[in-house]
């Protein structure tokens, strides 16, 4: 059986959740012109009825013309975008689920379609798609200003329609990360700067205005990460203090919960303690935090999409990380997409049921 602390109840913001399971989110590209189906209500309605503790849904483009670079990822604004993620929030609330979006820009990250391109030039803070690669142009003041709008009117559209919180996809390389990063934001403007908090304003702007466009007691999640799809290798925080005034600069701007994206949960974040991400980011700033990467499953994500099998794996170290209050929740992925009945089996003890992944499930929206 699984350890008590993973299946009791957490309340984050006033947001009351049965347990501290959380799905990441992960995009699925099953939304034919930026438009949610009913197959993805049904889909998030599964892992909802099967006891999942909040739901984050995948990325969900914002209102930027090359927010997303794929014509089926979801949009998060206009009358039929926001009209079917109204269904998607009525069919998990029906089985007493909670669920939050991902609101997120892509940023200099080039179409994956090979007939689709979007309308309109792509955003980025320095016109780099990494390192030394230059790829559109850098974004005027105005247009920063406009991105920084579109989050929080997505922001204020997700209360609106019932959504119970929010997160804004702040990490892996894409746009606000790409203004975290130092090898991609290169500006010499207030959004630019040689220090993490520096960099850090045109996430903290966003947050400000989400936080004015929700208001006090709505929570707002960042999902932040030290790696990059660009470079998995790379650390923007190299040290406590420098993670302090990254994640400080964050909080004080209205964040209520990071979630601390890493591959492997398990691996310490700096030599000298056995804290991972989350369990520093918490340390340091003392606001929750959500820790993911390869939960539930033998390998990692990265050689999962390469085709690398994925065994179920114990989750022993993560109940003791958890019970020890290392972090608040738990970001739950692969296991999840592979199987909506994971919480279920997990709780149930029933181990023996638990699926191996394998990257098909991607073409599949079960």
């Amino acid at each position: 059986m699984a350890s008590d602390i993973l299946f009791t109840p957490y309340s984050l913001k006033g947001l009351d959740l049965p347990n501290r399971i959380v799905m990441a989110p992960m995009t699925r590209s099953f939304s034919p012109g930026g438009v949610a189906t009913e197959e993805v209500a049904a889909y998030y309605r599964r892992r909802a009825e099967n006891q999942v503790g909040l739901i984050i849904t995948e990325g969900t483009g914002v209102n930027r013309p090359a927010s997303v670079n794929d014509p089926n990822v979801p949009r998060f604004h206009g009358d039929a975008e926001l009209a079917a993620w109204k269904k998607v929030v009525d069919e998990v609330h029906a089985v007493g689920g909670k669920i939050a979006p991902q609101l997120w820009h892509v940023g200099a990250v080039r179409t994956r379609s090979e007939t689709w391109s979007p309308p309109g030039p792509y955003d980025s803070p320095s016109g780099l798609s990494r390192p030394g690669k230059a790829f559109g142009a850098p974004m005027t003041d105005a247009e920063v200003a406009d991105a920084i709008r579109a989050f929080a009117d997505a922001a204020a559209a997700a209360k609106a329609i019932g959504f119970d919180a929010i997160e804004l996809h702040g990490a892996h390389g894409y746009l606000i990360d790409q203004f975290f990063w130092d090898g991609t934001n290169v500006r010499e403007d207030a959004y630019g700067g040689k220090d993490l908090p520096g960099r850090a304003r045109f996430a903290a702007d966003i947050l400000r205005e989400v936080r004015k466009a929700v208001g006090p007691d709505y929570p707002v999640i960042i999902r932040v990460s030290q790696w990059k799809q660009q470079d998995y290798e790379v650390k923007l925080a190299k040290d406590p203090k420098a993670l302090e005034a990254w994640m400080g600069a964050l909080v004080d701007a209205g964040a209520d919960c990071i979630h601390c994206s890493q591959r492997r949960f398990w691996e310490p974040e700096f030599e000298g303690s056995d804290l991972n991400f989350a369990g520093w980011t918490k340390k340091l700033t003392g606001v929750p935090t959500i820790t993911v990467g390869s939960v539930g499953l033998s390998g990692e994500f990265i050689a999962a999409w390469g085709g690398e099998l994925s065994q179920p794996a114990s989750l022993d170290r993560l109940e003791a990380m958890l019970e020890r209050g290392d972090f608040d929740l738990v970001g739950v992925g692969r296991a999840l997409l592979q199987d909506p009945e994971w919480v279920v089996k997990v709780r149930e003890g029933r181990h023996d049921e638990l699926k191996a992944y394998d990257r098909s499930a991607l073409a599949t929206l079960y």
